[in-house]
Parts: C-alpha cells; sequence; structure tokens
C-alpha cells in the first residue's frame, strides 16, 4: 500500500463542524482507511462519539442533493465510493447563526457535524455512497430544521444548481433563513436543585433547568421515560440520600441504596441513551479512613450502609464513558449542615461535645459547584476528589473556630472520641472513617485550585453572622 498523508483533524468557520482528513491506503486492490478510529480522532480533537446507529446512503446520478437538514443528533459523514459536495449553515442560537461552510468530499475527507448544522451533499460523480454515523436513533415523529438550497443569504455556489439537481419535493419546499427560528441551546439538568450543592449549582448554572423531587421522581421509572431528555447536554447529580445513620436501620437501608444505587444505575442508563454527559457527586464514606490521604485511585473499601449504596452508584456511573465522578466531603452550603449547627449552639450557650479523632476537609458548595462546572468545560471525563484546600481539621477543630467567630470561648467545645461520643447516644451511629482528607492533585491538575478551608470559613461565618 502507499505512504498516505496522516490523520488530521480540521477546524472551520462554523463552531464544531471539523473536517478530518482520512488517510487511505492505496494498492492493485483498491483502498482502505479507518473511517472511525476514536483513540486517534479523539486525540485531534473529534468529540468522542458514542453512534447508535450507522446508516448508508447511495446515490446513482451526478446531480443528486440532500438536504439542508439541521438534524437533533451529532454525526460523522463520510464517503464510500465518489465524490460529492458538502454544505453546512448553522441554525443554532447565537453569533454563529446563518454561518455557511462548503467543502468538497471525497473518501479521503470526513465531516463531523454537531446538531442544530444544517448539511446537504450533492454528489459529483455517479455512483455516490455515504456513510453516517449518528448519536441518536432516528424516530419519524421528530422534526427537525431544513432550509432551502436556493437561498440567496447562504451564498452557496452549487456545482449543480438546485433548480437542476435531483431533489425531493420535501426540499423543494423548505424555508429561507430569514423564516427559521434557531436551534436553541441544550442545557444542563441539575437534580436535587433545592439541596445545599444544588442550589449552588443553579446559581454556577444560571440556564440550567433545576428539578427536585416534586418536578421529577428520580426513582419512578415512568418519570424518568417521560422526562424530554433532548433538551440537556450535561445531567449533575446533586441528589442523594445523605442521612448517614439513617441509612443503618432498615427502612433507611432501602432508600439510600433506591437514591444512591439504583437512581445513579438509572441514570447512566439514560445517560448512554441519548449521549448525555453525567456528572455524579460521590463521598469519602467509600474508603475505610485507613489511610491519611486518599487518591482517587484507593479501591472503595466502605464501612457502612451508606458508603456502600455510594460504592455501587460510583461503579453504575462509571460503566458510561461520558462521565465525571467527583468525590467530596463535609457539605457547607445553605440548609442544615454542621457549621450552622455549631454555630446556632455557640449563640444559645451550649457547650458541645464534638469528635476530634475524625480527620478532613470542608467543602463549600458553591466551591463545589465551581469545581464541577470547571471539570465538565475543561477535563476529560474521570474520577476526581474536591474539597477546600489547606490542612485538614478534626470536626472539633473546626467546631473550636466556629466558636471563637461567634464570641465564645474555643474551649467551650469539648473534645472526645468518637467511642465516647457514641457511649453518650441513644442508638449507635453509622461507622466513619477516621481520616476524610482526599487528595486534590487530580483536581489542580485541571488548573482549579480549592479556596483554603479556613478562608472559606471564615467567608462562609462572615456572611451567616
Amino acid at each position: 500500500m502507499s505512504d498516505p498523508a496522516p490523520l488530521a483533524v480540521e477546524t472551520t468557520a462554523i463552531a464544531g463542524l471539523l473536517v478530518v482528513r482520512l488517510p487511505v491506503h492505496r494498492d492493485a486492490r483498491g483502498w482502505f482507511k479507518e473511517a472511525w478510529q476514536r483513540e486517534k480522532m479523539v486525540a485531534l480533537g473529534l468529540p468522542d462519539l458514542a453512534p447508535v446507529q450507522h446508516n448508508v446512503s447511495f446515490n446513482a446520478r451526478r446531480g443528486t442533493t440532500r438536504g439542508l437538514h439541521a438534524e437533533p443528533w451529532d454525526k460523522l459523514v463520510t464517503l464510500a465510493t465518489g465524490r460529492a459536495f458538502g454544505a453546512w449553515a448553522d441554525l443554532r442560537e447565537g453569533a454563529g447563526f446563518g454561518t455557511v461552510v462548503t467543502l468538497e468530499l471525497d473518501p479521503g475527507v470526513a465531516v463531523f457535524v454537531p446538531r442544530g448544522v444544517a448539511n446537504s451533499y450533492q454528489t459529483l460523480t455517479d455512483d455516490v455512497a455515504y456513510a453516517y454515523l449518528v448519536t441518536a436513533h432516528w424516530n419519524p415523529a421528530v422534526r427537525y430544521l431544513g432550509l432551502a438550497l436556493d437561498d440567496p443569504a447562504l451564498g452557496i455556489d452549487w456545482p449543480v444548481p438546485p433548480a437542476e439537481a435531483e431533489v425531493s419535493e420535501k426540499d423543494r419546499s423548505n424555508p429561507r433563513l430569514a423564516e427559521i427560528t434557531p436551534v436553541p441551546p441544550r442545557v444542563p439538568l441539575v437534580l436535587g436543585a433545592q439541596g445545599q450543592l444544588g442550589r449552588a449549582l443553579m446559581r454556577a448554572l444560571p440556564h440550567a433547568v433545576g428539578v427536585d423531587r416534586d418536578q421529577l421522581d428520580l426513582t419512578d421509572p415512568a418519570a424518568l421515560a417521560a422526562w424530554d431528555w433532548a433538551q440537556h447536554d450535561v445531567v449533575y447529580n446533586a441528589a442523594a440520600w445523605t442521612a448517614v445513620d439513617a441509612a443503618e436501620t432498615a427502612e433507611g437501608r432501602r432508600g439510600a441504596w433506591a437514591l444512591n444505587a439504583r437512581v445513579p444505575a438509572e441514570l447512566a442508563a439514560i445517560a448512554r441513551r441519548h449521549d448525555l454527559g453525567l456528572v455524579h457527586v460521590s463521598t469519602d464514606s467509600v474508603f475505610d479512613g485507613e489511610q491519611e490521604v486518599h487518591e482517587v485511585d484507593e479501591p472503595v473499601a466502605p464501612l457502612g450502609v451508606y458508603g456502600a449504596s455510594k460504592a455501587a452508584g460510583e461503579a453504575a456511573v462509571t460503566s458510561w464513558h461520558r462521565h465525571h465522578l467527583v468525590r467530596t466531603t463535609w457539605l457547607v452550603g445553605e440548609g442544615p449542615n454542621f457549621v450552622r449547627t455549631m454555630a446556632d449552639l455557640a449563640r444559645r450557650g451550649v457547650s458541645p461535645r464534638v469528635v476530634d479523632d475524625q480527620i478532613g476537609r470542608l467543602t463549600f458548595a458553591d466551591t463545589l459547584a465551581d469545581a464541577l462546572v470547571h471539570l465538565v468545560q475543561h477535563a476529560p471525563p474521570g474520577t476526581y476528589h474536591v474539597t477546600n484546600g489547606g490542612p485538614a481539621r478534626s470536626w472539633a477543630a473546626i467546631a473550636r473556630a466556629v466558636f471563637a467567630a461567634c464570641g465564645r470561648e474555643a474551649d467551650d467545645v469539648v473534645p472526645v472520641s468518637t467511642a465516647a461520643y457514641a457511649a453518650g447516644l441513644d442508638a449507635p451511629p453509622a461507622p466513619r472513617p477516621r481520616h476524610s482528607t482526599l487528595a486534590l492533585t487530580a483536581l489542580e491538575a485541571t488548573g482549579f485550585t480549592p479556596e483554603p478551608q479556613d478562608e472559606a470559613l471564615a467567608r462562609y461565618l462572615t456572611a451567616l453572622l
């Protein structure tokens, strides 16, 4: 075989419309090419396709023209035989609306067409076969935009004028650009939008759709099936069972496994069907706490039901390649949390007993929300740890800092061991890891450095008090 030019991916005047130069290996028998090679193409900047359908279209005569169509899915178009003229028009909402790109195609040229970009192909030879990899199943009930081929506003110089070309009656009746309503962008979906993290995410993602259980019951398969997932590009799962002690009861065990294990599995399946990014928040409780600092690749070893249910959810989420799995600790935001509880006790003159042998870092909800958005925008899929930075502290040390900020003596907080604290309760608490400190190396390597927890705590208390 001959030695062709190397594989290359090129950008165009339309954002996200990419031209792929394919090496075509030729010899006396004919030619061979890799029309889709995930590892190589993704490394060069092509989106990580998860095609669900492979279509082949054959046109016998020169001048046969298809489109212009803006479909609600991404696709990779390549030729198996012949040559064709391609034209693309951006119909997405934004500054690029109406931008046009044209290009001649042959077996050595493929094009990645993002959702909302109208595409059309006109054969330049007889016997042209197109192959399409698409990211959603074709459905006759799905309607999408068509655009007039001969619209002067597009300025497309067709090799065969549309009036002389073989064009379907439907495509001859398509509207002009001035009559088109732009395709709106897909928006993130925040699950658990009324929780501490959910509220912070909605501030970080003001264009997102936020739902809580009243709008979408994640434990109801019928509700999940009825939701319009096509309007979203990324799902942020901030919904979870967080009652650690209650998870050890018979009723709590069922609730924890439903929300922390079964729901993530359902979301992973939905993300796979609709080609969505999935962001899932987990916990340090998947670890046994024997290591002083937990790395992202440490094997999970949960101590209790809560941790086990979260570990099961992690396994489900990582089955889908477009995932960002984020473990965090000791969340503080709007709503009930440890810092608010200690501030309230300080104001009421109470001197609490607080454990001093569980070590970790606080995670402020705004820091976590900003990190999640950053990871989606700038980091490859994978597992990350997110907490605030700085030295690790015990619960007792944090409580003393809160008391001092409230004008109480730090020594009014009585440090006790976990065993001593448990002895004073009516029912034994769930087991918790001794060490909850999560390594932030992977997060910081993406360019995100979280605020130190001591500074974040001072800022939070200033607003609270």
